[in-house]
Formats: structure tokens, sequence, C-alpha cells
């Protein structure tokens, strides 16, 4: 059996992902990204272990992401690609969501906004600092914490209403469109008792929902109601509750298709598979 692997090399980690001669995906993983190179080269060890290959059972290795650039030579002396991060995001947020065209929001480190249309073109439409590095170091220094899965499991447990004012803390009457529960303005209403709990739901809130703004500018410049979300942020347990009430203001159709923080690996062993053939 050949494979043919995507490694998505990026700023807090590295994705692995192997797909097989049809395309069908063999398995994913994840491995922290400390240092690009070793990060690359002990994820790929990591994956060839635990699904039984060797190195002969590699047909191409796709390079992708920003750590990408640190590899000038061929894996392994493997067949090496590299392929473009956005080119990447695009091909695999399409192929996991099923869309023909899109509007492709790539959450990592920081944020992608990319138009991508399957097997014609994707184009990378604006950029924006906000994302998952805003997260982890606005919680180290509020909370002392930067690790992802642990702002996740402290936000949960946080109260919105001791951080964020909403319409409803302003007005009796709010507009008919508007919901009196959405947000006004983050950290607009801190309160002074604030746990580090609520400290964390309210960052969470404000990198998202700064996301979720951007997004509905981005539909109208490339005049669609799609969206598909992808990156590490789609797992926070915020994320569904948030896109739902932009969807709900805006009609606006978003998907957070299954497996969505390998979209970049995927798509890059998908475009390495395209060009083989």
């Amino acid at each position: 059996m050949k494979v043919t692997l995507g490694i998505d090399v990026g700023g807090s980690t590295t994705k692995v992902v192997g797909l097989r001669e049809d395309k069908s995906v063999l398995s994913m993983l994840r491995a922290k990204a400390e240092d690009p190179l070793t990060s690359l080269y002990g994820a790929l060890g990591n994956y060839l272990s635990e699904n039984g290959l060797s190195l002969d059972d590699v047909r191409r290795v796709a390079l992708t992401g920003v750590g990408a650039s640190y590899e000038e030579r061929g894996v392994f002396h493997l067949p090496t690609c590299r392929v473009d991060e956005f080119s990447s995001s695009g091909a695999g947020a399409l192929a996991l969501s099923g869309q023909e065209s899109a509007l492709v929001v790539s959450m990592g480190t920081g944020t992608a906004f990319l138009w991508a249309e399957r097997g014609k073109r994707v184009e990378h439409l604006c950029g924006s600092g906000i994302g998952g590095g805003t997260l982890g170091g606005l919680c180290k220094k509020l909370v002392g914490m930067e690790r992802f899965g642990s702002i996740k499991k402290l936000a949960a447990r946080g109260d919105l209403g001791h951080v964020d004012l909403t319409i409803r803390d302003l007005t009796r009457n709010p507009a008919v469109t508007l919901d009196p529960t959405l947000t006004a303005a983050n950290y607009g209403n801190l309160a002074e008792d604030a746990t580090p709990a609520d400290l964390a739901a309210g960052t969470v809130n404000l990198v998202l929902q700064a996301i979720g703004t951007m997004t509905v500018l981005a539909c109208r410049c490339c005049d669609t109601k799609t969206v598909v979300l992808t990156g590490s942020m789609t797992t926070l347990p915020q994320a569904e509750e948030n896109f739902r009430n932009f969807e709900r203001l805006y009609g606006i159709h978003y998907i957070i298709p299954e497996n969505a923080t390998f979209a970049t690996a995927i798509g890059a062993a998908l475009c390495a598979l395209q060009d083989s053939e």
C-alpha cells in the first residue's frame, strides 16, 4: 500500500495525514510544534510507527504551513513537494465539507480568509492577526495560562455576564432584529471579582466574535452565504454557538466539518495527488 503524506507544519502544531491512492484517509496525527524541523521529523516518525509503515510505503510527501520552508531538501530522501498554505487550506476545506465553492476561514495562530472553488482557484482575500495566537497571548497575561487545551477547560466554567456588556444591559427596547443577549461590548462589563474562568471565557468570546464579524464582511466581498471554518479553534465549545448567532443575524451558513483541524494537511496531500495524476 502506497500513501501520500500531507504534513502541515504550523506555528503551534504539526499535523500529518496519510491518503491512500483512492484519496481515502488512512489516519491523522497531531504533534506539538516547539521547533519546525524537530516537530516535522518527530511527527512523521510517530505517524509511520503508529500505522506500521516504512519509508518504502510513502509515495510522496507534501509539505505546507509556515514551518515548511525550514526543510529545504527532500524529507528522508523521499519525493517531496511544497504546497502553498492557501491552496492546501482551500482544497482541504472543500473536500471535508463537500462544497463546490465557499469562503474558507482558516483559524490558526492568525486567521486567513480565502475564496475557494473546487478544481479552479483559491484566492487569498485578506488575513487577520486575531486568532489562536491572540487567545494564547491574552490568556497568558490575564490568567497565567497559554496552552490551548487548558484554556478550553477553564473557559468552559466562565460566566460571560461578569465580563461582557450585552444589548440587554444597554437598553430595554432593542431593535427587533437584535437578540438582547448578544454582545454589545467585549470586556465592556468587567466585574472587579471576575474569576480566571470568567476572563478566559471573555477572551474566547472576543476572539471568536472578531473573526465572526470579519466573515460577514468577507462574504459580502465575494458574494457568498457559505462559510467553511477550519483550524484548531473550531474545537472550542463556544465556536458553534457564536457562529450560530452570526447565522441567525446575517443568514450565512457556517460549516464546521469533521476533522476541520486537519483541513490544511489533507488539502496538501490532495494537491500532491492531483499533480501526480
